[in-house]
């Protein structure tokens, strides 16, 4: 697949997907299970694919100019 995740974005996403992850030692009972959803942030800024964006024809790599 190519890459259509920008590298700012990707950093965000990374950084988000962490904190969103650390809610499975902060939250108590079953609730915090959802924590496990920064898991997907990771991944898609990790590697700089996100299968939404290819499905919606979406890319935020900025395009060189000329």
């Amino acid at each position: 697949m190519k890459k259509n995740v920008g590298n700012v974005e990707r950093a965000a996403r990374v950084a988000a997907g962490l904190g969103i992850l650390s809610l499975v030692f902060i939250l108590e009972g079953n609730i915090r299970f959802l924590g496990l959803l920064g898991i997907v942030p990771i991944i898609t800024g990790s590697t700089g694919i996100c299968p939404l964006y290819t499905t919606l024809g979406i890319s935020t790599i900025k395009k060189p100019k000329g």
